[in-house]
């Protein structure tokens, strides 16, 4: 008898250093912000819809990757998250991440909102995956494929670094056709017009629903909070411009938009700024005079292309012309299917 409760003793003894083990390797990390670097705030932009403001790294990648069009306008200020460890900024569709110790172009990360609500399922079998279909792409690292337009809006927007690996196959959620990554949620839409049926969900405010954010966070920063700029000083130009594609990741041939923003020191948008588009084509440069910037201090251009080599990077250099003033932008898209 005293042997069975010694034995038992000793099991339950082993199950509850278990636990502690795995709670303590599993738990997050929740340093401190002073133990972090400050996050890098830099250049801010108010988004009047929704009252907060998008600042330094956030703002950048904001852009890089087609703006509100893939995550939705900003429901949180930037704003530290100890459960994290975390500087981080919710927007409708994605949670904006800062790790200052990956090195660059990695520093913002997009949260991976897919799995933090669940939504992963098991890998398809294997008599599922696709063999030589071009519409369709297998991944291994999660089991699951990604098909048809889902497939196209995730090559031309950012693929991996935006929406990371899908975590389940096409399902139907509230009569639409859904897909889960592990950032995101893709839905078809086919009541919108051909070639804009593809929709990022709103895994942002689904996370925030279920979950929370400090109020504090959440609450709307009146436009007087924009920070104030004094004037250049002597050697700093008043004229700032910013360029990106509407598809960072293209096909050999199709159609390419680029936009351009052009504001004052004051972050104030410019109107009626004159620029030229030129594209650096593998054939050699072709020029497009783009259309002078509207109210908002944005113009854009669409151009076509076709036989370009696969893997091929295209640089685009956009000349903005303000009277006296020149100002030299550049972007670029990337040929890969």
């Amino acid at each position: 008898m005293a042997g069975n409760l010694w034995l038992k003793g000793r099991k339950a003894a082993g199950v509850l250093v278990g636990l502690i083990l795995f709670v303590w390797l599993v738990a997050p990390v929740a340093a401190s912000p002073n133990e972090q670097p400050a996050f890098p705030e830099g250049e801010s932009e108010y988004f009047q819809l929704t009252g907060h403001y998008v600042k330094g790294p956030f703002l950048e990648f904001f852009r890089k990757y087609g703006g509100s069009r893939i995550f939705g306008y900003p429901q949180t200020e930037v704003f530290y998250d100890p459960r994290l460890g975390l500087w981080v900024q919710y927007f409708d569709n994605v949670r904006m991440e800062w790790h200052p110790q990956n090195p660059d172009p990695y520093k913002v990360q997009l949260g991976l909102l897919g799995e933090e609500l669940g939504r992963r399922t098991p890998p398809i079998p294997s008599n599922r995956i696709p063999r030589g279909n071009p519409l369709q792409r297998y991944f291994p690292e999660t089991g699951h494929t990604v098909s048809y337009a889902f497939l196209s809006f995730y090559d031309q927007n950012g693929g991996l670094d935006v929406f990371g690996y899908p975590i389940a196959e096409p399902q139907v959620e509230n009569g639409r056709i859904v897909q889960y990554f592990q950032r995101t949620r893709l839905e078809w839409h086919p009541e919108r017009p051909r070639g804009d049926r593809v929709v990022v969900g709103a895994l942002g405010l689904a996370h925030i629903q279920k979950f929370g954010v400090p109020e504090e966070y959440r609450k709307p920063q009146p436009l007087s909070a924009r920070p104030i700029v004094t004037a250049p000083s002597e050697g700093m130009t008043d004229l700032r411009a910013y360029a990106f594609v509407r598809y960072p990741v293209t096909g050999r041939e199709g159609y390419q938009t680029v936009y351009l923003y052009v504001t004052d020191t004051g972050r104030q948008p410019m109107k009626g700024v004159v620029a030229t588009a030129t594209v650096y084509f593998p054939g050699g440069p072709a020029n497009y005079p783009m259309n002078a910037t509207d109210s908002r201090g944005i113009s854009s251009l669409t151009f076509y292309f076709s036989s370009l080599p696969s893997g091929q990077k295209i640089v685009i250099e956009i000349t903005v012309q303000s009277g006296a003033r020149t100002l030299k932008v550049p972007t670029s898209f990337v040929v890969w299917y």
